[in-house]
């Protein structure tokens, strides 16, 4: 666990990725990662030169796939693709949040494990703050259970 703005973060490694239109908001949200000592592996777009975002989300997405880690980052320009892309890939519930409300709710009621944001439509300070919730929030289960079970069953 580590604080953040008196919050403890209950964190396991993360995955982080983004294509190009995100990768400067990647580097905002890796920043803040390495401050509050969570870590990652970073993938994607390395350097800011074109790249393909369902590649990103196939990466990324693989290592929670694989049991490397439980939840994962992924940024392209507006997270819509990126998340869309993330959510033909078995096993992944990828969320396209915009605020502190969505972050939190997704994990509460969705239980997802893909944060999906967009570089060119969110600033650094949302940004991280919807990192912080969704590590730190955990999903409440009871009846939302039965609803993640039945968008899982829509994979078979």
């Amino acid at each position: 666990m580590h604080k953040y703005g008196g919050i403890e973060i209950m964190s396991e490694k993360i995955a982080i990725g983004s294509d190009h239109a995100g990768y400067g908001l990647k580097c905002e949200v890796v920043k803040w990662l390495r401050e509050n000592n969570v870590e990652f592996i970073e993938m994607g777009c390395m350097d800011g030169s074109s790249c393909d975002y369902p590649l990103v989300a196939k990466e990324v997405c693989g290592k929670i796939t694989d049991g490397t880690v439980n939840k994962a980052i992924l940024i392209c320009g507006t997270g819509i693709g990126i998340s869309m892309a993330a959510n033909k890939i078995k096993g992944i519930r990828a969320a396209l949040c915009t605020d502190a409300y969505t972050a939190k709710y997704t994990r509460l009621h969705n239980d997802a494990n893909v944060l999906c944001m967009g570089g060119r439509v969110t600033g650094a300070g949302v940004a991280c703050e919807m990192v912080e919730i969704f590590l730190n929030t955990e999903f409440e289960g009871g009846r939302h259970q039965r609803r993640v079970d039945l968008i899982t069953d829509l994979e078979k």
